[in-house]
């Protein structure tokens, strides 16, 4: 089972580049942003929401290791807010590394994520996901992710 270490500087520093241009590229390929403001807008959106980067109040960074080897596969971010419904987290970010996926640690980083959760008495987990992202979208169903809300689009050409 893989196991959870909170991200330390060097792994943000590592992280946050990558996760800016993966976010930009699938904002401009869900056609949200153009492709050429999309590096700012996501820049942006991580500077707003990280202004203190792993100390910033609330959020939950962490690199994921696989504990036989040691070694870092990829990192998961979540955000703790409290509704009058829930406390939830919502997952900002998750990504296993290329070289990692298909050998189920999708399956147990989000298992992993369930125990960290309980320990903070979060009682419902929250995600958007891209629809063109169907790999994750099969991940999510099968661990008991339910659809909650659902925007479509049409372009008219």
């Amino acid at each position: 089972m893989v196991r959870f270490e909170k991200m330390t500087k060097r792994d943000f520093n590592d992280y946050l580049p990558n996760a800016i241009a993966k976010y930009a590229k699938e904002k401009a390929k869900a056609g949200t942003w153009l492709e050429k403001e999309a590096h700012k807008l996501s820049k942006e959106s991580f500077e707003t929401l990280l202004p203190n980067g792993v100390n910033t109040e609330n959020h939950y960074l962490f690199s994921i290791i696989e504990p036989r080897k040691e070694i870092k596969i990829g990192y998961l971010w979540f955000q703790c807010s409290e509704s009058l419904v829930a406390k939830t987290a919502f997952i900002n970010d998750f990504y296993i590394f290329e070289e990692f996926r298909d050998k189920g640690y999708g399956t147990q980083s989000m298992e992993a994520l369930d125990a960290v959760v309980r320990k903070l008495q979060i009682n419902k987990i929250t995600l958007h996901v891209f629809s063109h992202n169907k790999r994750a979208i099969a991940l999510y169903k099968k661990i008991g992710f339910e659809d909650t809300d659902l925007i479509m689009a049409k372009y008219i050409r």
